[in-house]
């Protein structure tokens, strides 16, 4: 379980060119919540967007998770864990205000990145003009 890689995916770095490609800036494995801690993949911080790449395997995709056969208890126990921290983590981070993005690392990075794109569009509009809460 150490040899799996937990950042920098190839969904996630596909994502991560798309958006770049896109002109769009965010940053990376960013600490979102801090008690708990969570952090996001992909963020806008000053959008107050987050956005996941979940694998299928790990969070339990209803289109190709497969459960394993060894050990099986304690995978699924440790892959419902992880559904269970994800809902968690959407729920504190919308009572926070934040928009919370989830993918799929089998989705395609051009749709992510079309929807990504269309929330941080709208999100930029919604915001106020940078200095509008100063007084002059």
């Amino acid at each position: 379980m150490a040899k799996v890689r937990q950042k920098g995916t190839g969904a996630e770095l596909a994502l991560r060119r798309e958006l770049y490609r896109r002109g769009l800036r965010y940053r990376v494995d960013y600490v979102v919540l801090k008690r708990p801690r969570r952090v996001a993949d992909i963020a806008f911080p000053d959008l107050k967007i987050a956005v996941f790449v979940d694998g299928c395997y790990w969070h339990g995709c209803p289109e190709h998770a497969t459960w394993p056969k060894h050990n099986a208890e304690f995978w699924r126990q440790k892959i419902e864990t992880n559904r269970l921290r994800d809902a968690d983590t959407n729920s504190r981070l919308l009572d926070a205000g934040w928009t919370v993005l989830r993918f799929w690392e089998h989705q395609s990075p051009i749709e992510a990145a079309e929807t990504a794109a269309q929330t941080v569009a709208m999100a930029k509009r919604r915001a106020p003009p940078a200095g509008a809460d100063k007084k002059n």
